[in-house]
């Protein structure tokens, strides 16, 4: 009888395994909460997630990949062959093209556009998003204006240009402010049925603009590539403050 009752304790006694596994269950309970959490956000947030990869860290690293690349050597290897390889290209009816290019990615055509959208977006009474084009498009102005007295690189001097440029070179004025004026006019669209003829339209104008000063001789390609990744992250930065929480433009209108 008493080595029954022994046989019979020890089988209610639980094992190791089971000990262990009683052990870990409040884990795993906290570990599976943290994952359907972890689920949930990325499901309610995952377009502002994206938006923060792709228009702010990926370019904040590209830029700063560019700038301390500049700093260690000045120049990239890419920099010169394609300069050359620009030259080669060089025609009258090119010559034309790329001076237009040029003229409306800057002084012509991207400032007067970003002071009339501004100014219509205001009349409109939209004034959230009057606010965000404004603080963009203006900031991104001057963030280069600092930035190129910061890195005060000089420009290329492979040939004489029939454009000549007397400032700095790094980042590029024509590509931070056509691909910022692109960032602000896709944001803006997105909500409604517009937003794929704005980005096929920018995809086709923002890289004619870089190119164009590359062709003239008067940009290196790096200055391209920086003032490409730096308009991004001011663009989409100012979207983030402006239009914060759930916040989107347009809100209330049907596209």
């Amino acid at each position: 009888m008493a080595t029954s009752n022994v046989v019979m304790a020890v089988s209610r006694r639980p094992t190791d395994h089971v000990v262990l596994q009683q052990r870990l269950a409040p884990r795993r309970s906290v570990i599976e909460q943290e994952a359907r959490l972890g689920a949930v956000l990325l499901r309610t947030h995952r377009w502002r997630l994206l938006l923060l990869f792709a228009g702010v860290l990926l370019p904040l690293w590209g830029f700063a990949e560019l700038a301390d690349g500049l700093r260690e050597a000045g120049v990239f290897a890419f920099d010169i062959p394609i300069l050359q390889l620009a030259r080669a290209m060089a025609r009258e009816g090119f010559d034309e093209l790329f001076l237009l290019f040029s003229a409306i990615g800057y002084a012509y055509g991207v400032v007067p556009f970003d002071i009339a959208l501004v100014i219509l977006l205001a009349a409109k009474r939209r004034l959230r998003e009057s606010i965000f084009a404004a603080a963009a498009l203006a900031g991104s102005g001057l963030l280069n204006i600092a930035a190129k007295q910061t890195f005060a690189r000089e420009r290329p001097s492979l040939w004489e240009s029939i454009s000549p440029e007397d400032n700095f070179s790094f980042p590029s004025g024509h590509a931070m402010g056509s691909m910022t004026l692109a960032v602000v006019l896709a944001l803006l669209a997105w909500p409604t049925r517009w937003r794929w003829i704005v980005i096929v339209a920018m995809a086709v104008f923002v890289p004619m603009v870089g190119l164009s000063r590359v062709y003239l001789g008067v940009h290196y390609p790096s200055d391209i590539l920086a003032g490409w990744a730096a308009a991004p992250v001011w663009a989409v930065g100012c979207y983030g403050l402006v239009f914060y929480g759930h916040l989107r433009p347009w809100r209330g209108i049907v596209p």
